[in-house]
Formats: C-alpha cells, sequence, structure tokens
C-alpha cells in the first residue's frame, strides 16, 4: 500500500471530493458526480484513474458491485488531517453555545451532562463527557444541611463540583453546633483533596468531644465514601437516541457493540483518555484504537481544563460517515467554554 505522502494535489482533492459527498449523501461516489459538482479541471476519466488509483493506495473502497467509491478509515483520517486548524462556528451553533453557558447553573458535574446534551443536538450525534476525578479536585468548603432526623454532607471543590451523603444526625447536638462544625471543618480541610481530608476530620474528630467528636468521625466515613465512589471515573452521555438514527449507516451488529460499549463505560473511557493525550482536540477514527475498530465508529474528544490543570474530557461518538469540520469545530468550542467555567469557578 502506498504512502499517504505519495497522493498529489489532484489525487487529494479528489479524496476530499469522495468523502465530502459521501458523508452528505451516504451513496458511493462515482467520477460523473466529481466532475459535474468540483472544479478540477480534468475529464471524467482522468478523475475515474485517480478513483482506482486511490483504492490501490487503500484510501478508497470499491462496495460489491457499484461503480462508486467510498471512504476507507485511511480516507477519513488524510482528509481530517487536511481539514483548516480552527474551523468557523456556524451562527445556529454559536448562539446555542452561548446561550446554554449563559444560563448554566448547577455544579461542574451537572453543567457537563448539559454540554453533553448540546453537543448532541449540535452535530446529531452521542455526546460524552467526563467529569474531573474527586480524587484530585481541592475542597472549597463543606457544609451540613439539616434534613429533618439526618444531615446532608455537602462537599464544594473549587471546579464546583458537588459532592453529597445522608448521615445521622447527632440528637444532643443543637444546629448552632452543627453550624460550628462545619465551620471547622472548612478551615481544616479547605484546599485538601478528598483523601487528605478523611484524615483531617479523623484527627479533629479525636480532640472534640464526644457529641461532637461523633459528628465528625460520620463526616469522615461520608467522605471516606466519597472518595472510594469517585475512585471510578464515569462516562455522561447525551443524546444516545441520535445514534438509533444512525441505523441507515451502520450495521445492526455495530450498533449492539456501540451501545453495549456505552453501557459499560470501560471502552468508552480508555478510548477518551487516549484522545486527549496530546491535551488537543482530536479524532479518533474505526480502526486506530481497540475501541473503536469494530464499531464502524469516529470520535471526537477535547480536553477541558482550569488553567494548566486538566480536569475532563468532552467530545462525541458518531459514525466514521461523519461530518468532521463541524463535530471538530463544536467539540473544541464547548472545551473551551467549559474551561472558561472551570477557572472561573476555581478562581
Amino acid at each position: 500500500m502506498a504512502e499517504r505522502g505519495e497522493l498529489g494535489a489532484r489525487k487529494a482533492a479528489v479524496l476530499r471530493a469522495v468523502v465530502e459527498e459521501f458523508v452528505r449523501s451516504g451513496e458511493p461516489i462515482g467520477s460523473e458526480t466529481i466532475a459535474e459538482r468540483y472544479s478540477l479541471g480534468v475529464s471524467s476519466a482522468t478523475i475515474r484513474n485517480d478513483l482506482a488509483a486511490l483504492e490501490e493506495m487503500g484510501y478508497l473502497t470499491h462496495p460489491h458491485t457499484s461503480a462508486g467509491r467510498t471512504p476507507t478509515d485511511l480516507g477519513y483520517r488524510h482528509f481530517v488531517d487536511a481539514l483548516p486548524a480552527r474551523g468557523k462556528l456556524r451562527d445556529t451553533q454559536r448562539r446555542a453555545i452561548t446561550d446554554y453557558f449563559q444560563q448554566a447553573v448547577g455544579d461542574l458535574e451537572e453543567v457537563l451532562r448539559g454540554a453533553a446534551q448540546l453537543l448532541s443536538r449540535l452535530t446529531q450525534y452521542a455526546g460524552l463527557a467526563v467529569p474531573p476525578s474527586g480524587l484530585e479536585e481541592r475542597i472549597l468548603r463543606v457544609e451540613l444541611v439539616e434534613t429533618g432526623t439526618k444531615l446532608l454532607v455537602l462537599v464544594i471543590t473549587h471546579h464546583g463540583q458537588v459532592l453529597t451523603r445522608i448521615i445521622e444526625r447527632p440528637e444532643a447536638l443543637r444546629q448552632d453546633a452543627v453550624d460550628a462544625v462545619a465551620r471547622r471543618l472548612t478551615e481544616q480541610v479547605a484546599d485538601n483533596t478528598l483523601r487528605q481530608a478523611i484524615a483531617r476530620a479523623k484527627q479533629l474528630s479525636r480532640d472534640a468531644n464526644p457529641a461532637e467528636g461523633g459528628l465528625l468521625a460520620a463526616v469522615s466515613d461520608a467522605v471516606r465514601d466519597m472518595d472510594e465512589h469517585d475512585d471510578a471515573e464515569r462516562v455522561l452521555v447525551g443524546g444516545v437516541a441520535n445514534l438509533a438514527g444512525e441505523l441507515a449507516i451502520w450495521r445492526a451488529e455495530t450498533m449492539r457493540r456501540l451501545f453495549d460499549a456505552i453501557e459499560h463505560e470501560a471502552d468508552v473511557l480508555r478510548l477518551l483518555r487516549t484522545a486527549t493525550l496530546t491535551g488537543e482536540a482530536s479524532v479518533t477514527i474505526g480502526t486506530e484504537h481497540p475501541s473503536t475498530e469494530e464499531w464502524e465508529a469516529s470520535v471526537v474528544a477535547a480536553p477541558y481544563r482550569a488553567g494548566e490543570s486538566l480536569l475532563g474530557t468532552i467530545g462525541v461518538v458518531g459514525p466514521t460517515r461523519m461530518d468532521y469540520q463541524t463535530t471538530i469545530t463544536a467539540v473544541r468550542a464547548v472545551a473551551k467554554r467549559l474551561s472558561d467555567l472551570a477557572e472561573q469557578l476555581g478562581g
């Protein structure tokens, strides 16, 4: 198989035309279609020869007995690598993103769920988001909220995550004493991770009077439970129904594998971690990753961060026959707004 670098300008233009037309129509593309719709300055016969050469080089395939061709993963990769470094958002996309982040409320994880849904609406694929791991998040404050006979433990992080647990309310403690415990906890654990906060709360419980010590020990156990729960990364998924709408594009077996992978999360997490190792928006196409090689799917993902600190990943999964330019531009824009929000929350 020839190397990508051997493609001349004309063959690259023919390949780009095949990808664009196939993404638009879903039908194998022939030389006549390219000659009619693209001003390449050559005859249909020359384009036909280029199509045959591109197939020989591995960029195109020839399905069944059709006279047309469709892109391979290698063909899509060449197309994606040749896209402009920074695409331009459509006006409708820009308005939708601006409106969402102007109205976004709640903790960062809730905003992420909405951002995954937003990306799904913008691209018509399924949105994916990986929230920050609580293991490395720094605590901003601790609150103890009375709910009848129980207390709601709220741990709020610098980047807007809100972790909650319910504990029993000590009967002997008045509300002002509960409030004082919460203030003391915040003073002692602010800017610590969950793991560090457990040890500090335990130490406070040993130094306090029996009533307050029991409450502090219960809070410590609640934080430990938060820590253990957050040790497992999660994927937030939005717009899965959009994948079902792609049945005409994907084989039923591909759909089964994709839904199974999303349900079990491990493959998607591994893919999203790999996708953002470079720290920039990335595209993973079909066989380029073990998680997608049997899906006939592509994933566009970008990291979001607060300053230099990587927090998580946002992206979409869809068919390899994807509108890559629109999708990459939308993912980058949403990741940028998430980063701005996380920086603001942590500031």
